[in-house]
C-alpha cells in the first residue's frame, strides 16, 4: 500500500455567481488527501492517515476520499470541526486563509502500532500538519515506526501565513528533510525556505546526506530533478488552459509516486538504481498528470483512464 499522511479539509475556491459577482464553491481539499486521491485514481493501493471530522464537511471528506477509492481505515474520525480553507488566485498562485483552530486534522494523534509498515511502499507527508507543534510531533513518530521498511516522501508545501517563528519552522523542515527518501517541492516553495540559493546547490547537499531523489516543480516552466546515479533531469510542463492551479503540485506528486511504484522504483534501494531514462518517463507522466488538473476548478486529480502510463 501507498500511504499519504497529513492534512484534509475543504477548500472554498473561486468562482463567479450569475451575476458575475465573485463567490466561493466548496471543493474537498487538503494536500496530504490530494495525494493518496491522486495515487488511488490512478490505480495504486492507497491509504489516507490523519483526522477526518464526522460533521458536514468531514462527510463530505470521507464520501470524496471513498469514491476515489482510497481507503480510511488508519484515519482517526472525531467529532471536532474540520479545517477550512478560503482560496483567492493571486498571479497565477493560490493564497490561502485558514481556519484551522481546535479542528479535527490539527488535533491527530498517531496511534502507535496501528500500521503494518512491512506492507507500506512508501508514507508521503508534508503541508499544513508539519506547522503546529503537535503535528509534527506524531508525523516525526509516524516516521520513526516507516524508516526501516517504508520509502518516505516529503512535499513541504509550505503555508508561509500559519508559520509564526520560521527560524524553527525552516529547523523543522530540515529535521524532516534529513529522513526523506523522495523530496518535492515548489519554485515558492523553494524560495521561502532557501531564498536565492541555487537549486543545484541544495539538490547536491540533499542528495549527500542521503536523500535518493530532488525534484523542484516551476509550474508552467516543467519541473527538475536531480538523482545520483540519474544525473539532472528537466522536463517540460503541457500546455493546456489553465482553470486554476489548486492542487496541481500534489497530483504531480502523486502521479511521481504512483509512477514509481509502477516501475518497480519506489522502495528506497530501487529508487536509488533508477535509471535517467526511467525517471524521465516518471516526472514526465506527473507532469502531465498535474497538468490535466489545471484545466478542472479545485484539486481534481486525473482517473487512470483519463491519462496514458506508460508515456
Amino acid at each position: 500500500m501507498l500511504i499519504s499522511c497529513g492534512d484534509a479539509l475543504i477548500d472554498f475556491v473561486p468562482t463567479r455567481n450569475a451575476e458575475g459577482r465573485e463567490a466561493v464553491m466548496p471543493a474537498v481539499g487538503g494536500s496530504c488527501l490530494n495525494v493518496a486521491i491522486g495515487m488511488a485514481r490512478l490505480g495504486a493501493p492507497t491509504g489516507f492517515v490523519g483526522g477526518i471530522s464526522t460533521d458536514l464537511f468531514g462527510r463530505m471528506i470521507a464520501d470524496h476520499a471513498v469514491a476515489s477509492h482510497v481507503e480510511l481505515g488508519l484515519a482517526t474520525r472525531s467529532d471536532r470541526q474540520t479545517t477550512l480553507a478560503f482560496v483567492r488566485i493571486v498571479a497565477g498562485e493560490s493564497h490561502y486563509a485558514f481556519y484551522d483552530a481546535e479542528t479535527a486534522t490539527r488535533n491527530w494523534t498517531y496511534r502507535r502500532g496501528s500500521i503494518p509498515f512491512a506492507d507500506v511502499e512508501v508514507l508521503h507527508v508534508g503541508s499544513t500538519t508539519l506547522v503546529n507543534d503537535q503535528g509534527a510531533a506524531e508525523t516525526k513518530a509516524l516516521i520513526a515506526d516507516a524508516l526501516m521498511s517504508s520509502t518516505i516522501s516529503l512535499d513541504p508545501n509550505c503555508r508561509p501565513n500559519l508559520v509564526k517563528d520560521k527560524p524553527a519552522y525552516l529547523a523543522r523542515m530540515a529535521e524532516f528533510a534529513s529522513q526523506a527518501d523522495l523530496i518535492k517541492m515548489s519554485d515558492v516553495d523553494f524560495a521561502y525556505l532557501f531564498g536565492d540559493e541555487p537549486y543545484q546547490q541544495r539538490a547536491s547537499m540533499l542528495l549527500g546526506q542521503g536523500t535518493g531523489l530532488v525534484v523542484i516543480t516551476l509550474g508552467n516552466n516543467g519541473a527538475i530533478a536531480w538523482h545520483a546515479g540519474a544525473g539532472q533531469i528537466e522536463v517540460t510542463a503541457p500546455k493546456v488552459e489553465v482553470a486554476d492551479t489548486i492542487g496541481a503540485g500534489d497530483s504531480f506528486q502523486a502521479a511521481l509516486l504512483f509512477a514509481l511504484h509502477k516501475q518497480g522504483r519506489l522502495a528506497r534501494q530501487q529508487l536509488k538504481a533508477i535509471s535517467a531514462d526511467e525517471l524521465r518517463r516518471a516526472l514526465s507522466f506527473a507532469a502531465n498528470c498535474a497538468g490535466l488538473t489545471c484545466t478542472r476548478p479545485g484539486a481534481d486529480p486525473p482517473w487512470s483512464h483519463e491519462i496514458t502510463w506508460p508515456l
